[in-house]
């Protein structure tokens, strides 16, 4: 019975991995407001993932935003028909974009659901999305201090011929033109790969 049980938990469904990048995205979007202070950090309370203390928020409309943001990229990932995640940090007063957060997706797009699942064990996915959250949280160290009041955008690329919600419009892709760029650690569900990056703004 032991090894029945390893072998389904090593097995990686279309719905498994779209589960565990939409997931991804919840905690890595908190983690990115919290540590760039887009929020006071009173309105983030602790919780235990990927053998972290992660920090999410507590404001509740915040919550519904990223919420709905996830729900829809869900859809999309499971339908492979997502490129990437931006989140664009802006400057309130100016709309200067001072950070762009961009989270490539690339998806395997032979695997349907009835597909035999993919083999690659939970922890081992756990162990890579655990290194990519520690480099956003340790961004703070090489990034430069954001000064003024800042606002976010939340961009989402997606297949051309995508017939997207009416909620969602188009935006500009908020491209830094003076910028220095992070690559960060990728991971992969071995149906999706996600691979991060950050630009900033160089200093004049």
């Amino acid at each position: 019975m032991a090894g029945v049980k390893q072998a389904s938990r090593n097995a990686i469904t279309l719905k498994g991995s779209t589960d565990i990048v939409a997931e991804f995205f919840t905690y890595g979007i908190n983690s990115i407001l919290y540590q760039r202070g887009l929020y006071p950090p009173e309105s983030f309370t602790r919780v235990q993932k990927y053998n972290l203390t992660l920090l999410v928020t507590a404001d509740d409309e915040l919550n519904n935003y990223l919420n709905s943001v996830v729900n829809q990229v869900r859809e999309w990932l499971y339908n492979m028909t997502v490129q990437k995640l931006v989140i664009v940090i802006k400057c309130a007063d100016t709309n200067e974009v001072l950070e762009r957060w961009q989270f490539n997706v690339e998806c395997d797009k032979t695997v349907t659901e009835d597909s035999a699942p993919g083999e690659k064990s939970e922890d081992d996915i756990k162990k890579e999305i655990s290194a990519v959250i520690r480099q956003i949280t340790a961004s703070v160290t090489f990034l430069p201090l954001l000064e003024s009041a800042c606002v976010f955008d939340i961009l989402v690329y997606t297949d051309k011929d995508l017939e997207v919600p009416s909620e969602w419009g188009e935006s500009a892709p908020g491209i830094i033109s003076n910028s220095e760029e992070v690559r960060l650690r990728s991971f992969t569900t071995t149906i999706h790969k996600v691979e991060g990056m950050v630009a900033y703004k160089l200093s004049a």
